[in-house]
């Protein structure tokens, strides 16, 4: 279940501090909107690795495209470009 707190609870930073762990979130609300998340710096790695995953496989799918669009090269021609 999520953590929601009005920002002015930083005050007592704290006890918000507390409530934050790998399992939950704290959202900060400012005049009653979302305005910030506080997460556990293991949260905050798993984000960012799924993150880098997710910028590889749409990468991959452009350069599959792409390949399939121009043409793929053999495996001889990849070994010339390398050795260049």
């Amino acid at each position: 279940m999520p953590v929601i707190k009005p920002i002015s609870d930083l005050r007592n930073y704290t006890q918000v501090l507390k409530e934050v762990d790998s399992a939950s979130r704290v959202y900060l609300t400012r005049n009653g909107q979302g305005a910030y998340a506080i997460m556990s710096m293991e949260e905050l790695d798993e984000l960012d690795r799924i993150k880098a995953a997710s910028m590889i496989v749409s990468d991959l799918r452009k350069a599959k495209a792409r390949a399939d669009r121009e043409g793929w090269i053999s495996d001889d021609e990849m070994q010339k470009i390398m050795e260049s």
